[in-house]
């Protein structure tokens, strides 16, 4: 089932203040969230995306991936295949995200070299994925449902508006304590994010630097992931992008990390 049969109209909310009635207007910090969460998405995609990790002097290493993304059930079901360089490729990770906010997402690994799937424990998802400054927590989704959010105020970014809500993370084994989203309204992109520890020391933010719609579906094109203490910074550029072209739901298998798609 879509996303966009969830999709929550946000309503204008009433109230009356010492006898006299007054218009709110503008969604709250939790439906703000539930549409970035609940944003419209083809039933499959899939494309290249290229994963560029730069230093702070400005060194790069290029990694190369093959990305697959389907539905099922109330299940998406994410699948990265590493193609290059030598030293990363064969790698694959499996990401499921469950629409049921009681359940959390399922991680597993593929390392070539030790050849064998690995489940991501709870503890270890906030580790680096791959060396880059996305963690397995990152590419995982968090049900806005968890969380606490409130609309700080409203910004005009790319000429659209967007909210500024305020999330703090409710219990779990997340890194973050509180994160702070600057989403546009209407299309429900979050174009950028910032990540706090529990202490409220900035940890990284992260820029959505190119997104357009592709045959009615808004999508992230290009994002970049900057550390905030060393500089160090991930980008990831999707291309090549395919829709609806019935991924089974076979592929999402340990099996097919260990030997690829045929």
């Amino acid at each position: 089932m879509h996303r966009i049969t969830r999709f929550l109209t946000v309503t204008l909310l009433v109230a009356a203040v010492a006898g006299l009635g007054f218009a709110q207007a503008g969604p709250t910090g939790l439906e703000v969230m539930t549409n970035v969460f609940e944003r419209p998405q083809p039933d499959d995609m899939d494309g290249a995306l290229t994963m560029t990790l730069e230093n702070a002097r400005g060194d790069r290493r290029v990694r190369s991936v093959r990305q697959y993304v389907a539905r099922f059930d109330g299940v998406e079901k994410k699948l990265l295949f590493f193609t290059a360089p030598a030293d990363v490729r064969d790698t694959a990770f499996m990401n499921w995200t469950y629409d049921d906010r009681s359940t959390p997402d399922d991680q597993w690994i593929y390392l070539p070299a030790l050849r064998r799937v690995r489940r991501i424990s709870a503890e270890k998802k906030n580790d680096s994925f791959m060396g880059s400054d996305f963690t397995y927590e990152d590419l995982g989704e968090r049900h806005p449902a968890i969380d606490t959010h409130r609309v700080t105020g409203t910004e005009t970014m790319d000429g659209r508006t967007v909210y500024v809500v305020e999330s703090v993370l409710e219990g779990g084994t997340s890194a973050y304590g509180r994160t702070v989203s600057w989403v546009a309204d209407g299309i429900w992109i979050g174009l950028r994010r910032e990540f706090y520890d529990r202490s409220g020391n900035l940890l990284k933010s992260l820029e959505i630097e190119e997104y357009r719609e592709i045959d009615g579906f808004w999508t992230i094109n290009q994002m970049t992931m900057t550390n905030a203490a060393s500089g160090h910074s991930t980008t990831m550029e999707l291309a090549g992008l395919r829709f609806n072209t019935g991924i089974e739901e076979s592929t999402f298998t340990e099996r097919t990390m260990t030997r690829g798609i045929r």
